[in-house]
C-alpha cells in the first residue's frame, strides 16, 4: 500500500491531465459556466440611463458599492442583471449558521448528518429568495429616487427590476450548485473568484497609468509588485497553517478479533473564521460612507457626511475600527462554527483521548484554550493583510483594492481549494490506472 502511494505521488503531474477525461470535462464545464456568468454582468437592467449610472457610480464607488462591485465583477457599476450577485446567499448562509447555534431545532438538524444539511440548505435557499426580493425592491426604489437614473419610473419599473435582480441571483445560485456538483471547486467561491479576477486588468491598468503620468514612481511600482508577491505567499502559508492535537485510540476487541491502538490528529486551522470577519467589518464600516455618498449625490449634507469623512479609506479611525471589528468577528465566528464541547463528546464516544488529559470536560477546556490561542494569531494575520491596502492608500495615494484585503484572501483560498480538488481527481485517476494494470498482470499470471 505504501509503495502504491509513493508511486502515485511520484507520477502526479499536470501531464496526467491529458489522460484524465473526467477531470477535463469538469474543467471545461466550470469555464463555460463562468463565461455565462461574465456575459450576464454586461446585460443592463431595463429602463436605465447608462450615462447617469456611470456618473453616480463614480461618486459612490469608494463606499460599500465599490466592494460589492468588486465581488460582482463590475456588475454593480453597470447595474447589470447580476448586480446582486450571490451576496444574498452569503448573508443567508451566515444567518442560518448563526441560527444553528441558537435555535435547538436547527442545531439538531445540523447533527443529523447529510439529511440535516440538505434541510438546512433548503432553508438557506428560501432565506436567499426573501433577502433577494427585499434588496432588489430597495434597489429599485433607490434608483427611482436618485435623479435621472431611470428613464420611465413607476410601478412597472419596480416590478421589472425586482424580478430581474432576484432572477439573476437565483440563477447564479443554481449555477454555483452546478459548478460544485459537475465542475471543479466550490461554485459560490468560484463565482466570486471570477468576479474579482475579471476586475484585476482594469485595476492594473489604472495603476500603470498613474505610473505613466508620473503620479507613482517606478520604484514604488516595483515595491507594490514585491509586496503583492510577499502578501500572497504569506496568505498561502497562514491558510495552510494548523495546530494538530494528538489523539490516541486504545486497543479494542470486535468479536474474536483484537485491533491495535491507533494514533491520529485533530487539526485546528489557524484561520478558522475564513474571510467572514473582513467582509463583516468592511460592510459595517462602509455603510455610513455609502449612505452619505447617496445623500451628497441628491444634494444633502449633514452628520453622515462628517462621519463618512472620518471613516474614509486610509483614515486612522477607519483602520483602528477595521482592525477591532476583524478581531471581534474572528473570535465570534470561530465560536459559532467550532464547538469544543461537541468535539470532545464525539472523541469520548469513539474512545479517543488526548495524552495526559481526561476525556470529556477537561478535553473540551483544552481544545478551547488551544483554539483561543491560535485564533489570536489568525485574527492578527487577517488584520495585517486587510490593513496593507489602507496603508498604501494613505502613504502612496493609490487605489490597490485587488492587492490586499478581502479580495486577496478570497482569491488565495479559492485557488488553493481548486488546486487541491484537481490533485484529488488526478490521484483518483492514476489510482484507477494502477488498479487496472494490477488486474491485468494478475490475469496474465
Amino acid at each position: 500500500m505504501a509503495s502504491a502511494a509513493e508511486q502515485l505521488a511520484a507520477n502526479l503531474n499536470f501531464g496526467a491531465l491529458a489522460k484524465a477525461d473526467e477531470l477535463k470535462k469538469r474543467i471545461w464545464f466550470t469555464l463555460g459556466a463562468l463565461l455565462v456568468y461574465r456575459l450576464g454582468t454586461y446585460i443592463p437592467l431595463p429602463g436605465m440611463n447608462p450615462d447617469a449610472v456611470a456618473d453616480l457610480f463614480r461618486q459612490t464607488q469608494s463606499g460599500m458599492l465599490g466592494m460589492f462591485n468588486m465581488f460582482s465583477g463590475g456588475a454593480v457599476g453597470r447595474l447589470a442583471i447580476f448586480a446582486l450577485a450571490i451576496m444574498p446567499y452569503i448573508s443567508a448562509s451566515i444567518i442560518v449558521q448563526l441560527l444553528s447555534s441558537v435555535i435547538p431545532s436547527f442545531e439538531s438538524l445540523k447533527k443529523e448528518g447529510e439529511q440535516g444539511r440538505k434541510i438546512l440548505n433548503q432553508y438557506t435557499r428560501y432565506l436567499t429568495l426573501v433577502l433577494a426580493v427585499f434588496q432588489a425592491y430597495a434597489i429599485g426604489v433607490g434608483l427611482q429616487g436618485s435623479g435621472n437614473l431611470v428613464l420611465e419610473p413607476g410601478p412597472f419599473f419596480l416590478v421589472s427590476t425586482t424580478i430581474t435582480l432576484v432572477g439573476g441571483t437565483m440563477f447564479l445560485l443554481w449555477l454555483g450548485e452546478q459548478i460544485t456538483s459537475r465542475g471543479i471547486g466550490n461554485g459560490t467561491s468560484m463565482i466570486i473568484f471570477a468576479g474579482i479576477i475579471a476586475e484585476f486588468p482594469s485595476q492594473l491598468a489604472q495603476t500603470l497609468e498613474l505610473g505613466r503620468q508620473g503620479a507613482i514612481s517606478t520604484g514604488l511600482l516595483l515595491a507594490i509588485l514585491v509586496m503583492a508577491i510577499c502578501v500572497i505567499a504569506f496568505c498561502v502559508f497562514m491558510e495552510r497553517a494548523q495546530r494538530r492535537l494528538l489523539i490516541n485510540y486504545p486497543k479494542r476487541q470486535v468479536g474474536n478479533r483484537m485491533y491495535e491502538g491507533q494514533t491520529s490528529f485533530l487539526p485546528l486551522k489557524l484561520n478558522t473564521a475564513g474571510v467572514i470577519p473582513p467582509i463583516f467589518a468592511s460592510s459595517l464600516l462602509l455603510l455610513p460612507t455609502t449612505i452619505a455618498s447617496f445623500s451628497q449625490a441628491q444634494g444633502g449634507t449633514g452628520f453622515l457626511s462628517t462621519v463618512a469623512t472620518y471613516l474614509a479609506h486610509g483614515r486612522p479611525l477607519f483602520m483602528v475600527l477595521d482592525a477591532a471589528l476583524i478581531i471581534f468577528f474572528c473570535f465570534f465566528y470561530t465560536a459559532i462554527v467550532f464547538n469544543p464541547v461537541e468535539t470532545a463528546d464525539n472523541l469520548k464516544k469513539h474512545g479517543g483521548f488526548m495524552p495526559g488529559i481526561r476525556p470529556g470536560e477537561r478535553t473540551a477546556e483544552h481544545i478551547d484554550r488551544v483554539l483561543t490561542r491560535i485564533t489570536v494569531l489568525g485574527a492578527g494575520y487577517l488584520t495585517i493583510v486587510c490593513l496593507i491596502p489602507e496603508f498604501m492608500i494613505t502613504y502612496a495615494q493609490i487605489p490597490i483594492i485587488l492587492l490586499g484585503g478581502t479580495s486577496l484572501l478570497i482569491v488565495v483560498t479559492t485557488t488553493m481549494d481548486t488546486v487541491a480538488q484537481v490533485h484529488g481527481h488526478l490521484l483518483a485517476h492514476q489510482y484507477e490506472g494502477l488498479v487496472k494494470k494490477a488486474k491485468l498482470r494478475g490475469a496474465r499470471r
